[in-house]
């Protein structure tokens, strides 16, 4: 009976370290995976950022003073670097809470509703989520840097 079940059984597969220099660069990551990693990554950008979030918060609304300060740091710059980067840590800011908050809307369809999980409204949603938080990202950026 022994030998009868080990010749029907199927061969167990093979699991072998692998070499992160030449196996992970030919790994070709689904759309869904690259959304889910960046998901963590606008996360910890948005943690990181958090005084430069209250700090921009509290010099908008506290007075006309520190309103012309807030604006002041965007246009001529602040702490030795020129508006431009300022500008650009901005921009990282809202591509991470656009990106982020779109990404956990998808979450939570997939998780309320049944019919969303598939590999096809993983994929989709996945697509949907890099296209609107990059757009809005770019038409956010032409309003920052004065285009309109």
């Amino acid at each position: 009976m022994s030998e009868l079940a080990t010749n029907t059984s199927k061969k167990r597969p093979e699991f072998r370290n692998i070499n992160a220099f030449t196996d992970l660069p030919s790994y070709r990551l689904p759309v869904a995976g690259i959304v889910s990693i960046l998901h963590r990554i606008s996360g910890v950008i948005m943690f990181i950022l958090m005084p430069f979030i209250i700090w921009m918060f509290d010099n908008s609304i506290s007075s006309e003073i520190s309103f012309a300060r807030f604006t002041a740091a965007f246009s001529q710059g602040m702490l030795g670097l020129p508006g431009f980067i300022w500008k650009l840590v901005a921009l990282a800011l809202i591509w991470a809470y656009l990106h982020h908050f779109i990404a956990g809307l998808r979450h939570l369809w997939m998780d309320t509703s049944h019919a969303a999980v598939s590999k096809e409204f993983g994929k989709s949603s996945a697509m949907v989520t890099l296209v609107a938080s990059v757009g809005m990202t770019l038409i956010l950026a032409l309003k920052l840097f004065g285009a309109y």
